[in-house]
């Protein structure tokens, strides 16, 4: 069985007219998946958003800042937001703030819960995927980091994670969490932090104490491609994977690293986001995906819908079911086709130069250190 978040009362909650992150997208997707029938299939239930609780929350965030969070609920000026990173364009209050960033987290944390249940061996909350705020702030516009809230309910029940990232930016807030653990193995694929927030994710981030190996960040340049996306997963992400071997896989699926995106500049193709989703599904692996990131509305729904649909092992066609269509334009999405039409563009020489430096260097850092432990683990088990 999968087991997908219904977001749809999470839409009545606003970042602002002007804010990138609209909130509506996340009913637009549920919507087309739904014209596609990938809602009511028998292998398929769904859950409603419930608040996590403050025990839960306090697994990663401060009492202080969940308190200041609570109060800046009504949308109103409270003291120390800035010092706490609220009421900031990027993390604005809004009636409702503390309630939006505790229904995302607590959704995450049930989809936690049903894989380890054993009910879901696939959990998607699109809604989720919030990975940049930070235990005592918010960041990015993320005000609650659910996937930390969710990893964190996976590893009480002693589970080791593998967390995979594709998001433009860097996931810093699941990275901070993790950096000394090898109990979780974080993998960040993202636009340089010299050319984009959050400034961070280069290549020398490789985790410390427990956890030096375990932080592996891939910073590509803008105007990265396909190209350069296929050999990440193919040079990294697939060998980390094999060697590392978790119980449980996490990805954050940003669509903001897709072509036309307002916010970053990756130019990842919509074909090769679904081959992400195909990869991760065949991996065989309880599976717990977020979403995140995704500022061309259209580009967001169509980018989770086809995830949603490989997880459910489908392949959709590229013609778009009408009523969506005409739903979809009342919010000015006149997306036509599923994948789009744009030809993919091959990684430019530069792109290419740059990545070629990057996994050099995590081949003579990171790979040792996590291939070498996991033979030793092997050896020590068979014997």
């Amino acid at each position: 069985m999968n087991c997908l978040v219904d977001p749809r009362k999470l839409v009545r909650f606003d970042f602002g007219p002007l804010h990138p992150f609209k909130t509506y997208r996340l009913g637009l997707t549920y919507s087309l998946m739904e014209a596609y029938g990938l809602t009511n299939a028998a292998s398929v239930y769904t859950l409603e958003p419930r608040e996590a609780t403050e025990q839960e929350a306090q697994s990663f965030h401060t009492e202080g800042y969940l308190e200041i969070l609570r109060l800046a609920d009504s949308g109103m000026w409270v003291p120390n937001l800035f010092s706490h990173g609220l009421g900031t364009g990027d993390n604005p209050v809004f009636p409702g703030v503390y309630e939006w960033g505790m229904l995302v987290a607590g959704a995450s944390i049930d989809c936690a819960k049903e894989i380890l249940a054993g009910r879901a061996e696939i959990a998607f909350n699109m809604s989720g995927g919030l990975h940049h705020a930070m235990p005592s702030r918010a960041s990015g516009f993320c005000h609650v980091n659910d996937v930390v809230l969710a990893i964190n309910t996976l590893l009480a029940d002693e589970k080791r994670i593998a967390y995979v990232d594709i998001d433009a930016h860097h996931g810093d807030g699941v990275q901070y969490a993790f950096y000394s653990t090898d109990r979780v193995l974080t993998i960040s694929i993202h636009q340089s932090g010299h050319t984009i927030f959050p400034g961070s994710g280069f290549v020398d981030e490789i985790g410390q104490e427990a956890g030096r190996g375990y932080a592996v960040n891939v910073p590509l340049l803008p105007g990265a491609g396909d190209d350069a996306y296929q050999q990440v997963l193919d040079e990294v992400i697939c060998p980390l994977l094999d060697a590392y071997n978790p119980d449980i896989l996490v990805t954050q699926l940003g669509a903001d690293a897709l072509r036309g995106d307002r916010v970053a500049g990756l130019g990842m193709s919509l074909r090769q986001f679904e081959r992400f989703a195909i990869f991760f599904h065949e991996l065989k692996k309880p599976w717990l995906a977020l979403g995140g990131g995704g500022y061309d509305v259209g580009n967001a729904v169509r980018a989770w819908t086809l995830a949603w649909a490989r997880m459910n092992n489908t392949a959709l066609p590229d013609k778009i079911p009408q009523e969506w269509l005409t739903q979809a334009a009342t919010y000015s999405v006149t997306t036509m086709t599923l994948r789009g039409k744009d030809a993919e563009e091959p990684s430019s020489a530069r792109v290419l130069k740059d990545l070629d430096r990057t996994l050099r260097a995590l081949k003579e850092t990171v790979f040792p250190l996590i291939i070498s432990r996991q033979l030793k683990a092997n050896q020590s088990s068979d014997g």
